[in-house]
Formats: C-alpha cells, sequence, structure tokens
C-alpha cells in the first residue's frame, strides 16, 4: 500500500516521516521547499497535489477550514484522486470534512475524518489516539496506515471525529488555563513553583497538559509543541460548534479570552503552557 501526505508542518511532517519508517512508500506536498526537501532526504518523493492520486491512500494535515476546502475541493483535484481513500487528519469544523465528503462522493472518494490526540513525538512513535468518523469500508480501507500511526477510535460518521477532537481540546485547552491560574497564585503566595509542582502532579488535581507541559515552563522552555495560536482556533471552534447548536458555554468563553489576550502579548508562537506569562503578570511575578 501506498501514501500520500499533503501538508508537512508539525504534524503533518512527523505522520509522514512515521509511515517512511514503516515501509510505506511516500509522496509527499507542501507550499514550503523545506518542509518537502527533509522528507525527500528520508526517502519520500515529491508530487504536485494531483500527483498524490498515484497513491492508495491520500492524507492530508493542514491547518485551517478555509485551508482545506480550498485545496481540496476548490482546486478541483478531486477528480485526480478517483477511487482513493483521503484520510482528513486536520482540526476543523465538522461541516467542513462532511463538504470534503459531498464533493469527493461523485469521484469515489472515499473519505476518513481523522483528527487525532497527540503531539510530533507521538506520531513518530506510532502512539497517536485517532479520533475516526468514517463508513465501515473506508476505515478498513485505510486501517493499514492508521495502524501504523496509533490506536483508532471510530467514533461515528464523517464529522464525527472533528466533533470529538473539538470537544477534547476544548477540555485540555480549559485543564491548561485553570492549572496556570492555580498555579500561579501558589507562587505569589510564597509556594516555590518547583515544590509545588512536586506535590500537585502528585495530587488529584493534575491533568495530562500539567504534566506534561509544566516541566517546561518550569525550565523556561516555551518552545511551540502546541502553539497558543492553534489552541485559540481549536477554542474558537469549538465555541461556534455550540452556538450553532443553540448551546452556551460560559467557561469556554472564558478561557477562549485567556488564549486571546495571550496572542495579543505576543506568545502566538510559543507553547499553550505560555498562559502562565499572562498570569504572572497580573500577579506581578
Amino acid at each position: 500500500m501506498s501514501t500520500a501526505v499533503i501538508g508537512l508542518g508539525t504534524m503533518g511532517g512527523a505522520v509522514a516521516e512515521r509511515l517512511l519508517s514503516c515501509g510505506f512508500p511516500t509522496l509527499v506536498h507542501d507550499i514550503d521547499p523545506a518542509a518537502v526537501a527533509r522528507l525527500v532526504e528520508l526517502g519520500a518523493t515529491a508530487c504536485d497535489p494531483a500527483g498524490a492520486g498515484a497513491a492508495d491512500v491520500i492524507v492530508t494535515s493542514l491547518p485551517n477550514d478555509r485551508i482545506v476546502r480550498d485545496a481540496v475541493i476548490g482546486s478541483g483535484v478531486l477528480k485526480s484522486w478517483a477511487g482513493r481513500v483521503l484520510v482528513e487528519l486536520s482540526t476543523t469544523l465538522p461541516d467542513t470534512v462532511k463538504a470534503v465528503a459531498d464533493a469527493a462522493r461523485p469521484h469515489e472518494v472515499a473519505v476518513v475524518d481523522c483528527p487525532v490526540s497527540g503531539g510530533p513525538g507521538e506520531a513518530l512513535s506510532g502512539k497517536l489516539v485517532q479520533l475516526v468518523g468514517a463508513s465501515d469500508d473506508a476505515l478498513e480501507r485505510a486501517r493499514p496506515v492508521l495502524e501504523a500511526l496509533g490506536s483508532i477510535e471510530h467514533v461515528g460518521a464523517v464529522g464525527h471525529g472533528k466533533t470529538v477532537k473539538l470537544l477534547n481540546n476544548l477540555m485540555a485547552m480549559g485543564s491548561i488555563v485553570v492549572a496556570a491560574e492555580a498555579f500561579t497564585l501558589g507562587v505569589r503566595l510564597g509556594l516555590d513553583r518547583h515544590e509545588l509542582f512536586d506535590v500537585l502532579s502528585r495530587s488529584g488535581g493534575r491533568s495530562f497538559h500539567f504534566l506534561k507541559r509544566w516541566p517546561y515552563a518550569l525550565a523556561d522552555d516555551y518552545h511551540a509543541r502546541f502553539a497558543v495560536a492553534l489552541g485559540e482556533k481549536d477554542i474558537r471552534l469549538g465555541l461556534e460548534l455550540a452556538h450553532d447548536s443553540d448551546y452556551v458555554m460560559p467557561a469556554a468563553s472564558i478561557v477562549h479570552q485567556i488564549f486571546e489576550m495571550a496572542r495579543a502579548k505576543g506568545l502566538g508562537n510559543e507553547d499553550v503552557v505560555a498562559v502562565l506569562k499572562v498570569y504572572q503578570e497580573w500577579a506581578g511575578l
């Protein structure tokens, strides 16, 4: 089975590297020549978007809804992908991947809605959690590729994968903001930040992201594993999903405001744990 990966950013690049390491012949495309060159050095073959149709399974990992719609629907590339499987990894609104599936249907392109939980490290080690929305047939056709990338959680039809991803990211970003708020209060009250982390990391209030990201912050390392700008985008999409469902999310709205403040302070390209800096400024630390 051969693969193609379109979009070689932080996640797409790691996915392409993983597929190569698992022995899949892999075509790659990105608007950044350097990203393509890096994968070519690892054994991939460069292609244009239409040329990706030479692969059995095409994976797209793109930054936002507009780019997904433009690159997959607006470009007319689907006719070159006739009869193939499209695995759509991007974090977008459910309606975007549904629109992709509708456009793909006349060309008999089977669409697998497949956002992931995990970062580039998990992609490289094959430990992503894949939130799959697809028909049983499309999932089975994509299964060898998905199994190389991690675990498969079949959550329903096309659109359901994106929905679960947005819910997951709302919870994740919320946990980071609440942890930053509480942690900063503790430091302001005189607690040693390293000792505080040690105690809280073994207590009931800990979370996945507290355990994963706070050691970076304690080392003053805010290199983006997942950037503030991306976190803000995902919260905004979650709120849009709620609005379209006539559902009110007051806590998520406040979390979004904190992320907007972080972006306004120039932290957009830093890791999401940089929201700590917002609270530290308020606390005078």
